[in-house]
């Protein structure tokens, strides 16, 4: 079940394709949750084969991230993948992914680069080359797996839009499948970085989910105009939030929005001490 290079992974992709089975892939960085998990059991329903791949890829980390800190359980995400009914879980190394000594900027190595329309706003403003380094280890799971599906979280709303654009632009031959939120009883987002967050923090984080309720009830009462909805969110906040942004977009083409509609997304980012969340939600 487990593999740890391309090669392994490629010969057993190609005997499923000989016999005519579809393939589900479910990219993640591992340290998987309930969240991953849903993702997992709609490829397991939906195709023949399901890959989950656990890699966390250095060239989507910015200077000053948590790489090195970044949560590793490869030992109990293999075994949740088990359970879950997986086939293979593929777990390179980065050198595996990106060759001998792997130098990881764009000065030596190829990398995809999504639209700067696409990045320039949302988490890429602040996180400058996060998407190129998502995009280009997308692609290379996409040719590694050769999948007919593949599952990403909703959650990550501004990434799967860029992968969509992606898959289309590139003509690859895969269809994306969003999947919705997973969400404690609280109303929090399920995310690996969870696991920084202390009992304290993780009250302090549920601001994330209940500044997007409110705006989604203002939304359903009629009130439309994103500058009203947006000093809704104030209420919610206090000197544990470090607010990044709250914006409104399109959930197609990440547009801005200046009147909510029900093609608008709303997007949030707060910095809880040092961790970093993010949550959205579709007021359609």
């Amino acid at each position: 079940m487990l593999r740890h290079t391309i090669n392994e992974v490629r010969e057993q992709i190609k005997k499923w394709k000989k016999e005519g089975l579809t393939v589900g892939l479910v990219p993640t960085m591992g340290a998987l949750h309930a969240g991953h998990l849903s993702l997992i059991k709609k490829s397991v329903e939906k195709c023949d084969r399901t890959v989950v791949s656990v890699f966390v890829n250095p060239i989507q980390f910015c200077p000053g991230e948590d790489l090195d800190k970044y949560p590793r359980t490869l030992e109990a995400d293999e075994k949740l993948c088990s359970d879950a009914g997986v086939d293979i879980v593929f777990a390179p190394s980065p050198k595996e992914m990106y060759g001998e000594g792997h130098i990881l900027s764009n000065d030596f190595l190829t990398y995809v680069i999504p639209p700067y329309f696409y990045v320039d706003k949302l988490c890429g403003k602040s996180r400058v080359g996060h998407f190129d380094g998502v995009c280009t280890v997308v692609n290379k799971l996409f040719n590694i797996v050769q999948p007919d599906y593949a599952f990403f979280g909703q959650k990550d709303a501004q990434q799967l839009i860029i992968i969509k654009k992606m898959v289309k632009d590139l003509n690859i031959p895969v269809e994306i499948i969003p999947c919705p939120i997973v969400r404690e009883e609280s109303g929090l987002a399920l995310s690996s970085r969870n696991k920084y967050l202390s009992d304290e923090d993780k009250k302090e984080a549920l601001a994330l989910s209940k500044i997007l309720f409110n705006i989604k009830a203002c939304y359903d009462k009629g009130i439309t105009d994103v500058k009203a909805l947006t000093e809704t969110a104030y209420s919610f906040l206090n000197e544990h939030h470090a607010l990044e942004y709250l914006e409104f977009r399109d959930k197609e083409n990440l547009e801005e929005k200046t009147v909510a509609d029900d093609n608008t997304q709303v997007f949030i980012a707060l910095k809880i001490g040092d961790v970093r969340l993010i949550d959205n939600i579709l007021l359609g």
